[in-house]
């Protein structure tokens, strides 16, 4: 029988004894999950509410479910995601869900905020990564509560927008993007990875730059970007997530267009990656483009 590809936009997967699960855009009702041990044969939908780990009758939103993050803490999962353009937590007692809010809430903030990714730093604190949508697609930082009910305002600060005539803005857009945050910290430094152009752009594409400080100065990679159509082979390549698989090492997983003409519905695919040794003294993190697969089922 033929394989199917798995069509999820913004994806991440989250590795829990064994088991890979994915999530990502792609349901009007919330957020899906498919399972997988060996990251190429993968099942489902497999969440607890009809394929849904997240179901909107049990959580903050009404529509547009998008860019979810998964994360274990003292015991219990906890996805974060965008739904009304606004960011929010619910909890589980399994990555297969139902993830719930107790009381239907979201993140506080002005504008209208999508794409969380929260990063728990070996200090203890932990601070939430976002878009704000204000005259463009722009990224900032803000510190969380400890109960992660909340951010701290005060602490909001800017940290990186697309900048004009670079691969970052190829179609010189009157509203620009960068979106799509995954923090890594390597080496004492942090690695702010994000997507740039409009995700219906063939030049959709991933950068990343570096910081002594988890809320910068954020100092551009020059040799950004790291995944695209040029080195990938297929246009609208980005917005995804790094993670570990079971022997320890760096997969990147993100979605592409559907083809050459058409964007929706997006595929979901993974690359290796690691980080390697640099003349600048930085270590840079290196794709293996060879890697490269799409995920079936």
């Amino acid at each position: 029988m033929s394989k199917i590809p798995i069509e999820l936009a913004d994806p991440t997967i989250f590795y829990k004894d064994g088991t890979y699960y994915l999530y990502g855009t792609s349901h009007e009702d919330g957020i899906l999950v498919y399972t997988s041990t060996d990251l190429t044969e993968w099942e489902g939908p497999k969440g607890a509410t009809n394929g849904l780990a997240l179901s909107k009758e049990n959580s903050f939103g009404s529509k547009w479910f998008w860019a979810p993050q998964v994360f274990e803490r003292d015991g219990k999962f906890y996805l974060v995601y965008t739904a009304d353009e606004h960011i929010a937590i619910a909890q589980s007692d399994s990555p297969l869900g139902p993830f719930r809010q107790e009381t239907p809430t979201k993140i506080s903030g002005k504008n209208r905020q999508i794409d969380p990714y929260l990063f728990f730093d070996d200090n203890g604190k932990i601070y939430l990564y976002y878009v704000k949508l204000d005259n463009g697609n722009k990224l900032y930082v803000s510190e969380m509560k400890n109960d992660l009910s909340d951010i701290k305002p005060e602490t909001t600060r800017f940290c990186i927008e697309a900048a004009p005539n670079t691969w970052e803005d190829t179609e010189n857009a009157d509203w620009k993007v960068a979106e799509g945050p995954t923090i890594i910290k390597h080496n004492e430094l942090y690695y702010f990875f994000y997507s740039a152009n409009d995700f219906r752009n063939k030049d959709y594409a991933v950068g990343y730059a570096t910081a002594k400080s988890p809320y910068g100065p954020w100092k551009k990679y020059e040799g950004n970007p790291i995944i695209s159509k040029e080195n990938i082979g297929i246009n609208g390549v980005g917005h995804g997530d790094f993670f570990k698989d079971a022997n320890n090492n760096w997969k990147y997983v993100f979605h592409t267009h559907q083809s050459d003409t058409i964007v929706d519905k997006r595929k979901t695919a993974i690359v290796s990656a690691a980080f390697e040794k640099d003349s600048s003294g930085v270590d840079k993190m290196k794709i293996d483009y060879k890697s490269f697969i799409f995920l079936e089922q």
